[in-house]
């Protein structure tokens, strides 16, 4: 295991998380283990016990272990971890090797961005209506020709329709994981056969928010993340393969 580099307390400190962190997720560290003591894991990452202590007290509240007194510290089952941490995040993208990851992220779409359409068909006021038409004419101009800036115009569409509901608590969480929604969109857009009717059922969802139509809003919603949730598990299908 490399020993890291002592370039300032707070670098070592995040390096440290960062490189526990990947081994965790990577299974290096699998669930249900058992961690070396404290003085091997010093010795291991060449740190010192300060900082080792900080990085299973930051680790612990992420729910990734657990410290107890004579059993030693255990990596805790995934279903502990706090997935929306910068951190733990970027090493979820980074090793992209969690298809439930990708498969909990567009269950979460499922509920929210329906709702948060006919919200928005209800609440959007003039700038929302012009944010989200223009998203929408910038995943027109992008279409296949640029893969990167058709995912970035298709997430400001989504986020300009989650901001026009007028929901904080959405606009929190679209906030929160904005990083996810951009990688699940590039994968999504890569697998997707038809950027034609991609657009055309983006226009549904828009047409239907322009027309004050909550009802329709939330169908072509729904319509427009189902089809997300095939091409992802397309997608994942062929990474495997």
């Amino acid at each position: 295991m490399p020993r890291l580099s002592e370039g300032g307390k707070r670098g070592v400190r995040e390096a440290l998380l960062q490189s526990f962190i990947d081994r965790i997720m990577s299974g290096e560290m699998a669930e249900g283990s058992t961690l070396p003591n404290e003085a091997e894991l010093t010795e291991q990452f060449g740190v010192s016990r300060t900082s080792l202590r900080e990085a299973m007290q930051y680790l612990a509240a992420l729910g990734m272990i657990r410290s107890r007194t004579r059993a030693g510290t255990t990596i805790l089952p995934r279903e502990n971890w706090n997935y929306l941490d910068p951190l733990v995040l970027d090493a979820t993208l980074r090793l992209g090797n969690d298809d439930r990851f990708h498969a909990s992220l567009i269950e979460a779409r499922q509920l929210l961005e329906p709702a948060a359409a006919a919200q928005a068909a209800a609440n959007a006021n003039a700038h929302h209506l012009f944010r989200i038409s223009k998203a929408f004419e910038e995943m027109v101009e992008a279409n296949a020709r640029d893969n990167e800036a058709w995912s970035r115009a298709d997430l400001e569409f989504h986020t300009a329709i989650i901001r026009a509901s007028g929901n904080w608590v959405y606009l929190q969480f679209a906030t929160a994981i904005r990083a996810a929604l951009l990688a699940s969109f590039r994968l999504t857009n890569r697998a997707s056969p038809s950027h034609e009717q991609a657009i055309a059922m983006h226009q549904e969802v828009l047409e239907a928010i322009r027309m004050r139509r909550p009802d329709d809003a939330r169908s072509a919603m729904e319509r427009l993340i189902g089809v997300a949730r095939d091409e992802i598990s397309d997608a994942l299908r062929k990474a495997r393969g």
